[in-house]
């Protein structure tokens, strides 16, 4: 089940309108020498944004990963998170510094949505390859053991199956949208909640 708040959805509407071309183009493989990794957050508009603020990343997609459905829209994703898929240049950050500067820009404690967005497309999870489940894994353990967390950690480390781009309109949204973007922000209270999970 996909739901927002009411006040969520009211801010997304506000957000989207009036962006409606919910045109979807194939993967394109990623560049040589370059990684990807694929991270769930919440909305994929804020995780797009902050990832790809990261030194190293070179590119942020939004898009949908980890359901059944085969072609997977906004309209339509069910068992499916929202996600992006973040393409990184290993030679400027490794992976496993990736993934720990993933886990501040999430509430790992929060099972059942992030923020004021509520359902299953809005949980956190990190979705990974044989060759990155170790490290992942690793990498979990070691955000447990640091006490840096008020609360459980609950997100999982689940395996990378196939990741469907978004629609054009949810792509780049922060930098195309930047009013809309930061009303949205703000009314959700990512940043305040994320103040209050993580101890500094």
């Amino acid at each position: 089940m996909i739901r927002r708040s009411f006040f969520a959805s009211l801010l997304f509407l506000i957000a989207c309108a009036p962006d409606s071309a919910p045109a979807q183009t194939p993967p394109t493989p990623p560049p040589a020498g370059l990684q990807e990794a694929v991270f769930a957050g919440g909305c994929f508009w804020c995780m797009e944004h902050d990832m790809g603020a990261i030194p190293g990343v070179v590119e942020v997609m939004s898009g949908y990963t980890g359901g059944r459905n085969a072609n997977p829209t906004y309209e339509n994703h069910p068992g499916h998170y929202e996600a992006v898929r973040v393409r990184f240049d290993p030679s400027v950050i490794t992976y496993a510094q990736l993934l720990e500067r993933y886990w501040p820009l999430v509430d790992p404690t929060d099972d059942g949505g992030q923020f004021c967005d509520r359902g299953s497309s809005y949980r956190t999870a990190i979705f990974v390859t044989p060759a990155q489940r170790a490290e992942a894994e690793a990498s979990k353990a070691a955000i447990i053991a640091s006490g840096r967390v008020n609360g459980q950690v609950v997100t999982p480390i689940l395996n990378l199956g196939r990741f469907t781009e978004a629609e054009e309109y949810h792509r780049d949204y922060a930098r195309r949208n930047p009013a809309r973007y930061a009303m949205y922000r703000a009314g959700c209270g990512r940043d305040r909640i994320l103040r209050q999970v993580w101890r500094r």
